[in-house]
């Protein structure tokens, strides 16, 4: 496992999505996961120590777990199957670690929430990770980023990296020379 920080939340102009880009905590490596708006204010408010009027899902789903004599122990971005990612949530219970499938945002939002370390499965990183050391702006994100080393790949497969294109075209216009720049 791989621990992550939050580096930023960006937004794309191609879409109402966000993306939040996790940072390895020991080296340059980062990446980058579409979230939803919703997903992406809620992040944000609490790093920015936003307090809303009444509790967000993310509030709710923070108290009941405490209310129940739960820890989130950590949230693990766990895998990439046909474009989305999947997390757990590792939670001590009684003495017990139970592990909750969760979206990958909704995981995020909960880690900030109760300060619990975000890790990052190591074939994930492998598989979406990127450097800023790549030259992003002269080497474009491959159109099948995704493409498997086998060349009987199958319709369904190709499919699947083709909506991946817009998400490389969007990688391929962030500014990853300034991710140095925000940290403290």
């Amino acid at each position: 496992m791989i621990e992550v920080v939050i580096d930023s939340i960006r937004v794309s102009l191609m879409s109402p999505h966000r993306v939040v880009i996790l940072k390895d905590i020991n080296s340059e490596h980062y990446l980058p996961i579409w979230i939803g708006t919703s997903e992406a204010d809620a992040i944000t408010m609490e790093l920015q120590q936003v307090t809303p009027p009444r509790p967000l899902t993310h509030d709710l789903l923070k108290s009941v777990i405490q209310e129940l004599g739960g820890k989130v122990v950590h949230v693990l971005i766990s895998a990439l199957r046909k474009d989305v990612f999947y997390a757990r949530l590792v939670i001590e219970v009684n003495g017990r670690q139970i592990e909750i499938d969760s979206r990958s945002s909704d995981a995020i939002a909960l880690a900030v929430r109760v300060n619990a370390p975000i890790f990052v499965d190591e074939m994930v990183m492998k598989q979406a990770g990127i450097t800023p050391d790549e030259s992003i702006e002269n080497e474009p994100v491959s159109e099948h980023p995704a493409k498997a080393a086998n060349e009987d790949e199958s319709v369904e497969e190709e499919i699947d990296n083709d909506r991946l294109s817009a998400f490389a075209d969007f990688v391929n216009t962030l500014n990853l020379d300034d991710l140095d720049d925000n940290q403290e």
